[in-house]
């Protein structure tokens, strides 16, 4: 099973270089961020007709997440992050696939620093990890997918000495990262790629692709279980380098069949 966290920057206006990505990888579940629409702009007949499902939670030119699976829809089991009712900002998602809970984040940016903005990303971060908790706790197979807007080590970033203020960087942000992972939770890219300067994010600015001066923003949290099963991780890198792309990459892993494994060996 192969499953993907992709910020597209805008559903409607990268919705060519979207269907194409799906038709060359054929990821089985597809989390999305950063839609920039509301609902009723979502494309959902383009991507059905591309073999997927949705379900998404849309807002009017900014934030925006949706889960996509092939051949069926996902099973909405949540819309929001809980812990605070007046957050207005359309940033999580969540579904039952195939057994497993499925959840799509977008974590604020933070920028600038110090600042409201800032002080919003934490307290969002610490809503992410009371809820993460709430999750393991239910002993079910379970992802966290998408842009944590965080470089958690100084490997994750091209020239950390650059981004020691920036809300992306500060101590702060990964101190809450770290205290997340620490739940139980697998970083799946870093698991199987761990001395390995390896990105996600390229900036449009100062030719940052073709320099590969990058980031690793976006991640894909695993559940003790599914950890288990983690076989490979990678970004689709050259997707960064289409014609009227996102500034990033679908990053991905692959899960090992448990069950067949189980068949080899009785």
């Amino acid at each position: 099973m192969k499953i993907a966290t992709y910020n597209v920057n805008g559903v409607k206006a990268r919705l060519d270089v979207l269907l194409r990505w799906l038709a060359d990888a054929s990821p089985d579940i597809v989390c999305l961020q950063e839609l920039k629409a509301p609902d009723t702009r979502f494309p959902v007949k383009a991507i059905e007709a591309a073999g997927y499902g949705a379900i998404w939670h849309g807002q009017k030119s900014w934030n925006g997440v949706a889960i996509l699976a092939r051949s069926h829809k996902p099973l909405l089991t949540r819309k929001g992050l809980p812990g605070d009712p007046d957050d207005s900002h359309s940033r999580y998602i969540e579904a039952a696939i195939d057994g497993m809970v499925i959840g799509c984040l977008y974590l604020p940016n933070g920028n600038p620093y110090p600042g409201p903005k800032f002080d919003y990303k934490l307290a969002w971060f610490e809503r992410l990890t009371a809820y993460a908790g709430e999750l393991l706790e239910l002993k079910v197979p379970i992802i966290l997918a998408g842009d944590y807007n965080v470089m958690p080590t100084e490997l994750d970033v091209y020239k950390p000495e650059r981004w020691i203020n920036d809300a992306l960087f500060r101590i702060e942000v990964r101190e809450a990262y770290r205290r997340l992972v620490a739940q139980g939770w697998t970083d799946a890219l870093r698991k199987l790629h761990q001395d390995k300067r390896i990105y996600t994010f390229w900036d449009y600015f100062r030719n940052a692709y073709e320099r590969d001066a990058g980031l690793r923003i976006d991640h894909l949290l695993l559940s003790p279980d599914v950890a288990a099963r983690l076989s490979k991780a990678g970004v689709d890198k050259e997707v960064r380098g289409w014609e009227h792309t996102s500034d990033h990459a679908p990053t991905w892993i692959e899960l090992s069949d448990t069950s067949k494994k189980r068949r080899r060996t009785e």
